[in-house]
């Protein structure tokens, strides 16, 4: 079954514990994540390129969009129960989804919250999901408002006996 969603934000983290910079557009590389962002430059083939989070988890906790210090905003109903495998095809980049992200409470510092532990509390099970970008088409940019099409993992082979 494929679905659709769409990119409703993209931002950069250009340095560690810097707020991330709102873009338009972003270049997909593959094995690295997205250019400019510091998230895959000093390890290639990182599974932690880059990080989707859902508008609805932004909304249910009242944070802007990128308050997550995520690189993609967007509108993918389900964005959290994907399992690793799922193939997202986003702009001219193909993600591939690795892992969920697990919250922890260094976000609430960063966003000044008065309990950072309850924030993280709160983001169990919601705070998106992990991908490695594993192909691009094209110069490999993705845009503001680009649909997203999501391509379930592929079935297991038959069993060798």
């Amino acid at each position: 079954m494929t679905s659709f969603g769409q990119v409703l934000g993209i931002y950069l983290l250009r340095a560690h514990r810097q707020p991330p910079d709102p873009v338009p557009q972003a270049k997909a590389l593959v094995g690295h994540g997205l250019e400019g962002d510091v998230h895959g430059k000093g390890r290639p083939d990182t599974a932690r390129q880059v990080l989707l989070v859902d508008r609805s988890t932004l909304a249910a906790l009242d944070l802007p969009p990128g308050g997550l210090r995520e690189q993609l905003t967007v509108d993918l109903p389900g964005l959290d129960r994907l399992p690793p495998g799922t193939r997202l095809r986003v702009g001219e980049a193909t993600l591939e989804v690795t892992m969920p992200c697990e919250p922890c409470e260094v976000v609430g510092r960063y966003l000044g919250v008065p309990d950072p532990y309850a924030l993280r509390d709160a983001l169990r099970g919601r705070r998106g999901v992990l991908a490695r970008v594993v192909a691009t088409t094209g110069e490999g940019w993705i845009r503001l408002g680009d649909a997203i099409v999501v391509e379930p993992p592929a079935a297991p082979g038959p069993a060798f006996r």
